[in-house]
């Protein structure tokens, strides 16, 4: 067995999460800077999202949704705040954890938030890996 293939084995990729600063805005009462606790996204999640984020228009053309694709890939990857809690969407007055993670953050948060979920789930500059290996 190579020692890449070993790597795989020992490696299995359940449960890979890390913890992220997304803004200066989100802070605790004593100033201290919060942290989103997010994990990485699997292979069918994502081709879920895509599919959602698509529409084929006039004359076959397809669109895709960036700003959907971004809030639902935070939504899905955020272990916490945990964007599906009912009672939190009740509470801020939506109905779906689209709404609220629109009305509880603001855009470019949500983009920060969704880069950082999908670099966690393996999604890297390949010109950035290319120096490292020649390093």
């Amino acid at each position: 067995m190579s020692s890449l293939q070993a790597f795989l084995n020992e490696n299995i990729i359940d449960n890979i999460t890390e913890e992220v600063l997304v803004s200066n805005r989100f802070k605790d009462k004593k100033g201290s800077l919060l942290k989103f606790k997010i994990r990485a996204i699997t292979d069918s999640e994502m081709s879920d999202i895509q599919k959602i984020c698509m529409r084929t228009g006039k004359k076959g053309k397809v669109d895709f949704d960036v700003s959907k694709f971004n809030r639902l890939i935070a939504i899905k990857g955020t272990v916490d705040p945990k964007f599906e809690e009912a009672d939190s969407i009740k509470s801020v007055g939506c109905v779906t954890p689209e709404d609220y993670i629109k009305k509880v953050m603001l855009p470019g948060e949500i983009a920060t938030l969704a880069d950082q979920i999908q670099t966690l789930s393996g999604y890297t500059d390949l010109e950035e890996l290319k120096e490292q290996a020649k390093n």
